[in-house]
């Protein structure tokens, strides 16, 4: 998993309330288990005509945010389904943050798992910043997440909490796997061990 130490990027506005992981990424997606190619399939419905047709109102349709890294959204983000192909859709656009009054609760925890940060702001400070965001471009946010600050585009600065395990996971790369390997010599050695006192479950 990459790190997540400080990320500066351009934020895209997305000022909708109740974005289920269906609008995220439809169901026909998910077929695969594959991470990479996903993003044709962000935000599909949103992001199409129903002709089929790329819809050029979709802001991460737009140049200015064809390339933006941080998300900033409504309530209850997230909701609905708990397929994991949700933040994969997302990182595989390269967006690495996003910020919303409230996720739901399995999106939330699966996007610590894959190395995004989704960080929890009140309504008011969010609307700031959706602000910043329809500025375009020019105007990007500066996350420090082992300051936990955000930096505005005028060097106004917003503090953010996040769970201090969660932070650690993120700033050194670390998801369940890499966290189990961190134990790699104690777990070989009770497997040495255990080869010696019961030998018949190694056999």
């Amino acid at each position: 998993m990459d790190k997540f130490t400080t990320l500066n990027g351009v934020a895209a506005p997305l000022p909708m309330i109740n974005i289920d992981t269906d609008k995220i990424i439809p169901a026909v997606y998910l077929k695969t288990i594959q991470r990479k190619g996903l993003k044709k399939g962000l935000f599909y419905e949103l992001g199409h005509k129903p002709d089929g047709s790329e819809n050029p109102d979709f802001v991460l349709n737009q140049p200015a945010y064809s390339q933006s890294t941080i998300l900033v959204t409504g309530d209850n983000f997230g909701c609905g389904s708990s397929r994991e192909h949700a933040p994969w859709a997302l990182l595989d656009f390269g967006i690495r943050c996003i910020i919303a009054p409230n996720f739901a609760d399995i999106f939330f925890n699966n996007c610590f798992k894959n190395g995004m940060l989704p960080i929890k702001l009140p309504q008011e400070v969010v609307d700031q910043l959706m602000e910043d965001a329809k500025k375009g471009a020019n105007a990007k946010l500066s996350i420090d997440l082992e300051a936990q600050t955000i930096t505005r585009p005028d060097g106004g600065v917003v503090h953010f909490d996040v769970d201090p395990f969660r932070k650690h996971c993120l700033l050194n790369g670390l998801d369940e796997i890499g966290l189990t390997m961190q134990k790699g010599a104690e777990i070989s050695s009770f497997e040495d061990k255990n080869r010696l006192s019961q030998p018949w479950l190694w056999s």
